[in-house]
């Protein structure tokens, strides 16, 4: 029987008619509805014909409604059927990953974005599909955002009648409106419960979040303001946090609770049986608090809840292109989030928010979260955008691109593992990975390791990849797979059931022979030996699902094939192993190097031929330790395998390494005479001032025209010592501007030398380009009233005490005569007698010599 009471009180119900009408119009609509409104569950009924008089009017149709979580999918499939006083299943049922409810009278399916994703690639047209419903498209992740662009290339191309919604409380509506087709905004107005916010910043600062890792003073301080929310406020509390670590730390800080209030867990990795407790109403009148991660911020009706405890905190996901290491990282959540986290807390009554910020920082936060196509591995999206016939994505609808370098790092994975060919396109053996259901790795490691090990243990090792075992399986992966074997705990039921979906998935694939050249694992010695204990098994899956992680024991440490350091915890059964096959490693805050959370003992052998692509073997001249170095080195990725000197190395190779140590170690590897440092600063004075043809001398110019300038002598040079006899001045001779005849006038504009008036030839410095110096003794500069000049710039004249010390510094002679050199003979006359002091300097006889000396 349907409950007319339960659909009545949803306020969705209202624009109903408005989206019946957008629908019909154009085939496509953007609903707004705000939480606990009724979009999720009485639309999609309503969609599908099924609410009888509330339907009058509405076709039959079959919909199909898109989750971003499987918890959301089978709650909203639940709701549904109790709504029509059904059982899932029959009017009502869903799809998720591993789990299908549905019956032959099934009129709406709800499914996640990644069934319906593979439901597209299989069935492009959604064959007896009229209505398909985005919902949550707020939260952007990368299946609904793929999902989208796939429906509307079916529309356009396909199934123009097939009808879509885009739903959510809180998200760019314009945007999705725009990428519709300038399709209609159709809001719902909700029950407008008020929900009073309350900043509850923790009293002294706490480290911000970096990578997984989240300041234990942060969760200290939430489990307090949980117990405060328990004080001061009425009904259940639903408590935001951002992984399960963090809410098994907050569950331990409010275990005294245990005897009054019951404290519930819930996250994507919950037993289904605690996932229906936290649905349902509580019992016995007592309090429930719940901790959740962001799988409640949508979709769900936590029932009693009056309170909302927001740690401010999410999980999205990051890559680091160039050492493949890619992981969730805890991150401030966006405001979009915070509002729809604080709509739990009014859903049936007013209610309260404790936010753990402030005020201030509320202000700055980002509108809403980051699309996960911008930050994510895009491995499995370039698959996907092969699959459907555009390798590059170029021309799906989507609202942000995907980055260059991610799709470039994507298609370098893809080619690897022979899912594309040159071109990019999705090879056949692509597109089995493809319907596997896996990031494209690990569905790499289930074809290949299959026929080596048999499926069974090829799909139970790929499924302990799939989803990280709990920390307390430990880093072993062998060890790991041992415990979930007997295991029975939630996550050794979850690995179950993936490891018979994966079985019987891989076996209902054909595994044709695979070329090397398109399976990518470089299979160059024949196929791999069959059979193996288990150390065996899950090294070889792990080394073929992640080739460059394999890493060899160097000096305490491991170094992986992609150049990452990576070390192994103390007492940990793989220390010491000579090889490991690296499948989970991240970075510890302020740690040089990696971190190894999950990895299994691999022979060098089998690293060998599972990175089989990433082998080389060649010469290496390079400059190392200050001189060149030539060695022929065998490679494995960052690895050297072998190192033997190389005796007769590659001129070319020998005269790059060489460069390459005058780059580093600079110019003051060639023999530099005082000449030839003098015309160096005689070029750079005249390119100052009177530019070209005058050369650039400068290190960057100089290493740009190495080649007219240093040849043959670095040619012919094989080592340091050889660059170390190269006369610099006589090769800077070679840029002087021979061919427009100025080269003749370099010592008439720039000369080394000038003639003062006493006859002497002092020496100019012309270290400073801006003005060169000229330093003198001041007896020998008498009579003279104009300071000298080289290319029409003025020299600075240092005059020197008779003991060569500086006296005075001037570039205008005249009026140092005039008006400084009183003092300085007033000061230097007494100290040196000896020495001419006349009163009119300007008319003075110049002189190098002692009063006694002019006497004679």
């Amino acid at each position: 029987m349907i409950r007319y009471d339960a659909l009545d009180a949803l306020p969705v119900r209202g624009a109903l008619p408005a989206l019946d009408d957008a629908l019909e119009d154009g085939g496509s609509a953007v609903l707004v509805a705000p939480p606990g409104t009724g979009k999720t569950t009485l639309v999609p009924l309503a969609l599908a014909g099924l609410l009888g008089g509330l339907g009058d009017g509405r076709p039959a149709r079959r919909v199909v409604v898109a989750e971003p979580r499987r918890i959301a999918a089978r709650a909203a499939a639940r709701r549904m059927a109790w709504l029509l006083g059904e059982k899932v299943g029959e009017s009502v049922g869903f799809t998720v990953r591993g789990e299908r409810v549905v019956g032959p009278r099934t009129r709406v399916e709800v499914v996640t974005t990644g069934v319906l994703l593979q439901r597209l690639q299989r069935d492009q047209e959604l064959a007896g599909v009229d209505v398909v419903v985005l919902d949550e498209c707020h939260e952007r992740h990368l299946d609904a955002d793929t999902v989208a662009a796939f429906l509307l290339d079916v529309r356009a191309a396909l199934r123009p009648e097939l009808r879509l919604v885009a739903a959510s409380a809180t998200t760019d509506a314009a945007g999705w409106a725009r990428l519709l087709g300038d399709a209609p905004v159709v809001a719902a107005q909700g029950v407008s419960y008020p929900v009073e916010v309350e900043w509850a910043p923790p009293v002294r600062p706490v480290r911000p979040p970096h990578g997984m890792r989240v300041d234990p003073a942060l969760l200290t301080h939430v489990a307090s303001v949980v117990r405060r929310a328990l004080a001061e406020c009425e009904g259940d509390v639903l408590c935001f946090l951002p992984g399960v670590g963090e809410i098994a730390r907050v569950a331990g800080g409010l275990g005294d609770l245990g005897g009054r209030v019951d404290v519930l867990q819930v996250h994507g990795r919950a037993p289904a049986a605690v996932q229906d407790a936290v649905l349902s109403p509580g019992t016995g009148g007592r309090r429930r608090v719940v901790l959740a991660t962001s799988v409640a911020e949508s979709s769900l009706t936590v029932p009693g809840v009056r309170v909302v405890v927001d740690s401010g905190l999410a999980r999205e996901p990051r890559v680091d292109h160039a050492r493949g290491l890619s992981a969730l990282t805890t991150v401030r959540a966006s405001q979009a989030a915070g509002r729809q986290r604080a709509g739990r807390a009014g859903r049936e009554a007013p209610g309260r928010v404790y936010r753990c910020w402030t005020e201030a920082e509320d202000a700055r936060l980002p509108r809403f979260p980051a699309p996960e196509i911008k930050v994510a591995d895009l491995t499995a999206f370039a698959l996907q955008a092969a699959c459907w016939g555009d390798p590059g994505a170029t021309g799906l609808a989507l609202l942000d691109p995907p980055p260059g370098g991610a799709m470039a790092a994507a298609r370098s994975v893809l080619s690897a593992v022979g899912a594309v060919d040159a071109a990019g396109r999705a090879t056949e053996r692509g597109v089995r990975m493809s319907r596997l259901g896996l990031h494209p790795r690990l569905a790499r490691a289930l074809l290949d390791a299959a026929p080596v090990v048999g499926a069974d243990r090829a799909a139970e090792v790929v499924a302990l990849l799939s989803e990280e075992p709990p920390r307390e399986y430990g880093d072993d992966l062998a060890g790991a797979w041992r415990l979930a074997r007997r295991g029975g705990d939630a996550y050794a039921s979850r690995w179950r059931t993936e490891s018979r979906r994966l079985r019987s998935a891989s076996t209902g694939l054909s595994h044709p022979p695979a070329r090397d050249s398109d399976r990518g694992d470089g299979r160059e010695g024949g196929p791999w030996p069959a059979g193996g204990g288990d150390d065996r098994v899950v090294a070889l899956v792990a080394a073929l699902t992640f080739p460059e992680r394999l890493a060899q024991a160097q000096g305490g440490s491991y170094l992986m094939l992609n150049g990452t350091r990576a070390d192994v915890g103390d007492g940990s059964v793989l220390r010491g192993a000579p090889w490991l096959a690296v499948a989970v490693a991240d970075r510890p805050v302020g740690a040089g190097h990696a971190r190894v959370r999950l990895a299994a003992v691999v022979d060098e052998e089998t690293a060998r031929r599972a990175a089989a692509p990433l082998h080389t073997e060649g010469d290496e001249v390079h400059w190392a330790d200050g001189d060149v170095v030539a060695r022929r080195v065998e490679r494995l990725g960052a690895v050297e395998l072998a190192v033997r000197p190389l005796k007769k190395a590659d001129p070319g190779l020998v005269r790059e390494a060489l460069l390459e140590g005058l780059r580093e170690d600079g110019f003051g590897l060639l023999r530099w005479s005082p000449d030839a440092e003098g015309l160096r600063r005689r070029l750079a004075f005249l390119r100052l001032h009177l530019g070209a043809p005058w050369p650039d001398v400068s290190d960057d110019a100089l290493h740009a025209r190495v080649d007219e300038w240093l040849e043959p002598e670095l040619g012919r040079a094989r080592r340091r010592a050889d660059l170390a006899r190269i006369d610099a001045g006589q090769a800077l001779n070679r840029l002087l501007p021979w061919a427009t005849g100025d080269a003749a006038r370099l010592d008439e504009l720039a000369p080394e030398r000038i003639e003062v008036p006493s006859g002497s030839r002092i020496r100019i410095d012309y270290a400073n380009p801006e003005q060169p110096v000229l330093a003198v003794k001041l007896q020998e500069m008498f009579g003279l009233h104009e300071s000298p000049a080289v290319a029409g710039v003025p020299v600075l004249v240092h005059l020197l005490s008779p003991a060569g010390r500086p006296a005075a510094v001037t570039a205008d002679l005249a009026s140092f005569w005039k008006d400084g050199y009183k003092a300085v003979r007033a000061e230097l006359r007494g100290r040196y007698p000896k020495h001419p002091w006349p009163e009119d300097p300007a008319t003075a006889e110049p002189t190098r010599h002692t009063n006694a000396r002019l006497r004679r």
